[in-house]
């Protein structure tokens, strides 16, 4: 996907945050996850999060449920950034939880757009920890809604 021809507000934006905790998202759950912008550019972003306790299971680890708002939280502020007049939503994600992330670790969430449809658009997303071991991964599609973006 060309970054060039893509250029648009919302991506724009989210370039001038890289770098930055993400306290400011429009997402509530964004908020919480409270992760830092690592990478963005059109159709791939990369997100930071360190573990919390509060996001574990009671073995001390990364619980799968956060980890699935993680990755849905990533793909949908990615899919956002593609510029589109309507908002999308997930209607499916399907994930798999593969090694264990534990509390004080800091993993990355990459996500990146593999077809962009006019009306779905399919995403995959890993959660890598720093020895690069995927922790998590989905696939997941969203679906264009009525809900039309002003920004």
């Amino acid at each position: 996907m060309s970054d060039v021809a893509e250029i648009n507000p919302r991506l724009e934006f989210l370039r001038t945050q890289i770098g930055n905790d993400m306290s400011k998202s429009i997402s509530p759950i964004g908020r919480w996850l409270s992760g830092t912008l690592r990478e963005v550019r059109y159709g791939a972003m990369s997100v930071d999060f360190t573990i919390r306790e509060d996001m574990t299971n009671p073995m001390g680890i990364l619980h799968g449920g956060a980890a699935s708002a993680i990755m849905d939280d990533v793909i949908g502020t990615m899919v956002f950034a593609l510029g589109r007049e309507f908002a999308y939503t997930s209607v499916n994600l399907n994930c798999d939880f593969l090694n264990p992330a534990r509390l004080g670790e800091t993993i990355t969430a990459h996500a990146k757009v593999i077809r962009a449809g006019k009306n779905i658009v399919h995403c995959e997303c890993e959660i890598i920890n720093a020895e690069g071991r995927i922790v998590a991964k989905c696939a997941s599609n969203l679906i264009q809604t009525g809900l039309r973006l002003t920004v």
